[in-house]
Parts: C-alpha cells; sequence; structure tokens
C-alpha cells in the first residue's frame, strides 16, 4: 500500500481523496504494498479503523462484508448486544447493497455501533469502529446506493482473519482467548484441545515460556496481565494427573516419509503435525535416549522443566506414530545427502547448542577451570557427568542461559556462584523472573563490568579473571544504552570456574558444499522467501534479518529448515510456532510438489508485523483484579546441592479459574481487500 487514499486508523483521520499526499505512519511502515507475491493490498478494515489505498475500492461493499464475516463467522452470541447487534448491522448493511435502503438505515447502523459497546467481550465492539468510520466518512457512497444511483461492481477478493492481542504476540498464534475461556467454565479437556491445534508441548510451554503473549494482554491497561503461560500448564496438568489418554488421532498413513533432524521444539513440533496428517516422521537425534527435547533436555534445568514431564509430552508424539533413533549425528553417522535419499522430503531442526566465543585472553589456552561454555556446562550437568566445575564459579553473560547456569552451579555444589554482565540489571536480556530466582537463591551479581583476561595459577588453573569496570553510553541499535570501558578501573574477581554464557549457534557443520545450502552470517539456513515490500520498497525483516514469509525450503530440492537453525536461537515458543509451518509446508510439497504459504500465512505475518496491540489505549474496567500468581517454593535452600526439585509448581484449579475469569477476551477482525 504504497500511498493511502483515506486512514482513519488508530482514530487519525487523514483523507487524500481530494487530492494531498499525507502519509499514514502505519501505512508506511507496517503495512506491505502486496499481499503474497502478486496480489496488491487495496484496502485494510479493522479494529481500529480503515486504511484505504485503492480510491476505487467500493467501501460500502467492503464493510457490508465485513459485516456479514463478523456476525455469521465469529460472534459467540453468547451476549445480546453481540448476538442481536451485528444481525441487525448485517442486515442492514446487506439490504443497503441490495438497494432496498433508507437513508434512516445509517442512523440505525450508527446507533447499532453504540449499543455494541456494552458487548460481553471486544470482538464486536471493535467489529463496529471500522464500519461507523464509513458510514460518517464516506455518507455520500451510502446515499448513492440508497437513492438507487449506485450498485455493487465485480466481486472482491477478501481476505478475513481472527485474531487477537495475545494471540498475535504468540509465536505459535495459539488461540489464547478460547482456551481461557474454556479453563474459566472448567472445561479443561476442550482447553488443551485448542492449544494442541498450535501447541504439541503444552506442559513444556507452560512452564518455560518466556509468555511474550502478556506483553500484549489488553488487562495489563487495566492493572496486570493474565498469567497465560501458567493457564496453558492447567489444562496440561487436568490431562497428566488424571492419567487421561490424549484424544489426537493420525490420519490414515502415507506413503512418503519425513526426515527430521534434530528432536528439539521445532523437530517435535513439525513431526507432531506431519504424523496427524499420516506422515511417518523419523527424527535423528544426536543426544542419547531419555535426552528427547533438544535444547529443552539439556539447555533447561529440571527446576524448571521437571525431565518426566518433559518425556510425557515427547511420548505422546511418539505415540502418533513419529520415531526418534537417538545417538545418531547427522553429518558423522548419515549423510545429508542420504537422508535425502531415502526419505521424500528432510527437515533440518539440529538446535543451537554450540556455545559462542567469549573473546577474552587466555580463553583458548585450555586452562584448567575454563569450561567450553554455558550450554555445554549445563548438558554435562543434566546427563550426569563430569562438568570440571570448581567451588567458586563465574558466569559470564545476561541471557536466560547465563541464569540457568549460576542457579544450577549453586546445585551442583558451589560454594560462590557469581554473574559477570557488562550491563545494568535493567538491561539483562534475561527474563525478570529468572534474575529474580537466581537472586533469591543466593547468586551474586557483578554489573557494568566486561572480563578481559584469565587469571592462571603456575599449574594452569584458573584463579580469576580480570575485568574492566564499564560505564552505559549511548543507546545500540537494540535500544539498550552501549557499555563502554571505563578507563584504569581494571580489577580481579577471584574464581576457579570461569563459564562464557553470551550465545550460542546452530551446528550446521553437516551442511556440506555439495548440498547447495547457503548458510547466513549469523549462521542460520537461508530458506526462499515471499517479498513483502513497504512503501519504500523495503522487505519487511524480523529481528534475525530475515524476511518475514519464509517458505522454510532450502536451496536444495525438498529439504527444509526450522527452529534454531532457520530463525536463530530464540524461545521453545518461537521453535514450536516455525516448525508447525514447517510441516504445513512440507505437506503442501509433498502433495501439490510446491512449496508456497496460504493466504492465512499471509495474513498471519501481515498482522504480526503490523501489531494488533496498542499499550496506549484506554481500557475501561469497573475494578482491578489482583493477578494470580502461582505458587513456588521460596528460599535459598531449594538451591542446595542436588537439588533440582521444581520450584513453580503451577494453580489450582480454583485459582486457575478465577485468574482466567480476569481475561477480556479481546479478540479483533481482520479484512484486506486485494
Amino acid at each position: 500500500m504504497s500511498k493511502v487514499a483515506f486512514s482513519s486508523w488508530g482514530r487519525q483521520v487523514v483523507d487524500n481523496r481530494q487530492g494531498g499526499d499525507a502519509e499514514v505512519e502505519v501505512a508506511v511502515k507496517k503495512l506491505p504494498t502486496t499481499f503474497g507475491a502478486e496480489k496488491n493490498i487495496a484496502a485494510f478494515m479493522g479494529w481500529d479503523g480503515l486504511i484505504l489505498g485503492d480510491p476505487s475500492v467500493d467501501v460500502v461493499a467492503m464493510a457490508a462484508e465485513y459485516a456479514r464475516r463478523v456476525q455469521e463467522d465469529y460472534c459467540c452470541a453468547k451476549c445480546s448486544p453481540g448476538k442481536k447487534g451485528t444481525r441487525v448491522m448485517q442486515d442492514t448493511l446487506a439490504r443497503i447493497i441490495n438497494g432496498q435502503g433508507e437513508e434512516r438505515d445509517l442512523d440505525t447502523l450508527e446507533n447499532v455501533a453504540d449499543l455494541l459497546q456494552n458487548c460481553k467481550c471486544t470482538l464486536c465492539q471493535t467489529s463496529a469502529i471500522p464500519v461507523a468510520d464509513t458510514i460518517k466518512h464516506f455518507r455520500n457512497d451510502y446515499l448513492a446506493y440508497i437513492k438507487g444511483e449506485r450498485k455493487p461492481g465485480k466481486a472482491v477478493d477478501y481476505k478475513v482473519k481472527l485474531t487477537a492481542p495475545c494471540q498475535d504476540k504468540c509465536p505459535a498464534h495459539i488461540d489464547i482467548p478460547a482456551y481461557i475461556e474454556a479453563i474459566k467454565e472448567r472445561r479443561y479437556d476442550e482447553s488443551l484441545a485448542v492449544i494442541r491445534e498450535s501447541m504439541p508441548l503444552p506442559a513444556v510451554c507452560g512452564r518455560v515460556c518466556p509468555h511474550p503473549c502478556e506483553t500484549a494482554c489488553r488487562r495489563a491497561n487495566v492493572d496486570d496481565s493474565v498469567n497465560i503461560m501458567v493457564l496453558k500448564r492447567t489444562a496440561a496438568e487436568y490431562e497428566r494427573q488424571r492419567n487421561l489418554q490424549p484424544p489426537m488421532h493420525s490420519k490414515p498413513k502415507k506413503n512418503k516419509k519425513i526426515a527430521i533432524v534434530g528432536a528439539g521444539p521445532a523437530g517435535l513440533a513439525a513431526a507432531y503435525y506431519l504424523a496427524l496428517e499420516g506422515y511417518p516422521c523419523t527424527i535423528y537425534e544426536a543426544l542419547p535416549e531419555g535426552f528427547g527435547g533438544g535444547m529443552i533436555a539439556v539447555g533447561i534445568p529440571a527446576y524448571r522443566m521437571p525431565r518426566h514431564i518433559l518425556q510425557r509430552d515427547i511420548d505422546i508424539i511418539s505415540a502418533m506414530g513419529v520415531e526418534i533413533i537417538y545417538n545418531t549425528r547427522v553429518g558423522k553417522d548419515i549423510s545429508l545427502v542420504e537422508l535425502k535419499e531415502k526419505f521424500a522430503a528432510v527437515l533440518l531442526a539440529p538446535g543451537a547448542h554450540r556455545s559462542k566465543p567469549m573473546g577474552v585472553e587466555g580463553e583458548d589456552e585450555g586452562y584448567k577451570g575454563f569450561l567450553a561454555g554455558g550450554i555445554d556446562f549445563l548438558r554435562e550437568a543434566y546427563m550426569g557427568k563430569p562438568t570440571g566445575m570448581g567451588k567458586k564459579v563465574c558466569v559470564v553473560g545476561g541471557g536466560n542461559t547465563a541464569i540457568d547456569c549460576v542457579r544450577v552451579a549453586l546445585r551442583e555444589g558451589a560454594e560462590d556462584s557469581i554473574l559477570l554482565y557488562r550491563r545494568t540489571r535493567k538491561e539483562m536480556p534475561a527474563d525478570v523472573w529468572e534474575v529474580d530466582g537466581a537472586d533469591e537463591e543466593g547468586v551474586q551479581f557483578e554489573f557494568l563490568v566486561l572480563p578481559k583476561k584469565i587469571i592462571v595459577d603456575d599449574k594452569r588453573q584458573v584463579t580469576g579473571v580480570e575485568c574492566v569496570r564499564m560505564e552505559l553510553g549511548e543507546p545500540d541499535d537494540s535500544g539498550r544504552r552501549r557499555p563502554q570501558p571505563v578507563e584504569g578501573s581494571e580489577f580481579i574477581v577471584e574464581c576457579d570456574t570461569l563459564i562464557p554464557a553470551i550465545g550460542q549457534d546452530p551446528d550446521l557443520s553437516f551442511i556440506t558444499e555439495d548440498t547447495g545450502i547457503e548458510i547466513t552470517r549469523w549462521n542460520t539456513v537461508v530458506t526462499k522467501y515471499v517479498p513483502l515490500k513497504n512503501a519504500a520498497g523495503r522487505d519487511l525483516n524480523d529481528v534475525m534479518g530475515n524476511p518475514l514469509s519464509r517458505i522454510l525450503l532450502t536451496d536444495m530440492d525438498g529439504v527444509f529448515a526450522s527452529g534454531d537453525a532457520e530463525i536463530g536461537p530464540l524461545t521453545v515458543v518461537a521453535c514450536v510456532g516455525n516448525g508447525h509451518r514447517a510441516a504445513a509446508v512440507i505437506q503442501r510439497y509433498l502433495e501439490e510438489g510446491e512449496a508456497y504459504l496460504t493466504d492465512d500465512d499471509f495474513h498471519e505475518d501481515l498482522l504480526s508485523h503490523l501489531g494488533v496491540y496498542d499499550k496506549n489505549e484506554e481500557v475501561p474496567w469497573l475494578d482491578a483484579v489482583d493477578r494470580f500468581n502461582q505458587n513456588e517454593i521460596h528460599g535459598a535452600q531449594r538451591a542446595s546441592k542436588g537439588n533440582y526439585q521444581e520450584v513453580e509448581l503451577g494453580f489450582k484449579d480454583s485459582e486457575a479459574v478465577q485468574e482466567a475469569e480476569r481475561c477480556l477476551r479481546c479478540y479483533r477482525v481482520s479484512m484486506i481487500a486485494v
């Protein structure tokens, strides 16, 4: 949408229909000019107004179709204003379009729009907004229909999608309002069924998800966000604690087989959704049996993610007909080329198991007490192998892996566990609750320090690390203030173990030159994509510099990539969402001979880039209601040696129901005319 003829988006009216070239920021920066590869976006109608790119679009006909889809497809009919009001709006607009309208119908529509503000939830409330905007700003177009001077033109291709701020922000795009409402009504089995439509690891993501959905919860505009993650755990626990059999069944088995590299969240998710469709999947996992889950198994501590809970989610996927072959490293025990010859399609989802170098003097000298990396340390600890850790441990980094390392070090017997970070606590990328947990357990923090040199004794044993004090300067590309060294501030932190935990990369050494697969500068696999360009002609990119509309197919025909290897080391839920899309694309490839994205995929990507949540929205509510937080074991003793007992304990059913009642059910309907 390169030029906007009219916009009422965000309650800011821009009208260029009579000339002028005033820009609409959201259209320039957030909306692509095309829907997919070839279809131009002519107009966008949604919860916050109308954006009209092509002035020839019949806005009245679009409003009528929008009202019809809201009423017939999405209205829950659980309150009278919504059930009856949206029907009146649909019927009135249809009558106008059919040449049977009267001018007083416009007053009726405006009155109904006001009435819909009393609905049980926000779907009908927000759906009235763009319709009311068209009546206010395109009244002459309505009158032309009413007077018989205008009739509907040629059919228009409308793309319609239901979303919600939380659902949009979730990388797996789980229908969060639906599963929360089911919990509110104590329909736990239905809640879990909704979750599994987009998330095959509900018990895992009910514990370790960083819940970005909660940063887009409109309830936070009233008091505090809904505890979405723990409610997911509640639904999963209902089935597990009652030993209920999962109800899913695979379709009849198909004759095309798929190989998957890596039994991490992306590989497991892809296998689950392909297995549901009847495709036999074989996962090749380098770790030994009992460590399915990839980074979930060896990168997340058992006090956060108990192994038996993880294993149950994996067993459910295996029961769908998925085979996991352990102790098999692709590139060593079997080559990628061999996999391609044996299987109809291959998905690369190896996970990010390789630690990044720290860049300090002495790290390549093989000193005793300098460990290879945080991921390696965690893996050895979880697998019961010697870690090489001493009694006084320093961990370098500020992310969740670094926090996991300092907390695990205490459980492995460290007397002192110290975190070194070059910025302040406020700038740490680690989740706040994880940092708070480390603090409670007795971890020591050294902020605004940068390690420069490893100090060793004459036996090459680490005795400390030389650091320099830092101060924060101007913001860098990440928006955080850039740390700068303070001249002459060098000092030594004593330790016998130094663990770098500043990041990780996928090990893509199994991708050889003969495959033709390209690797990015971020050490991720290059996949094909459909360009979605903004008004300036630039691709709309995600944080890793990859285009949004990725097809996940590599340059080697029939070989796809997903998870950390494709999007970079992010989160479990991001890998699951990516793996789910990979499964759908692979299915199209096998059944139709072409890997492509559907209209729904493009619409999903567009909404994700546009953003559905408005943190500045004034959300009316009668009373603030305190958020329920899950029960937790407190005290430093929870981090005693060998104690990997789960720290967070979830909700009681009664607490879950009360927390679910805080949900405002913030659905929105998006429509695009192409």
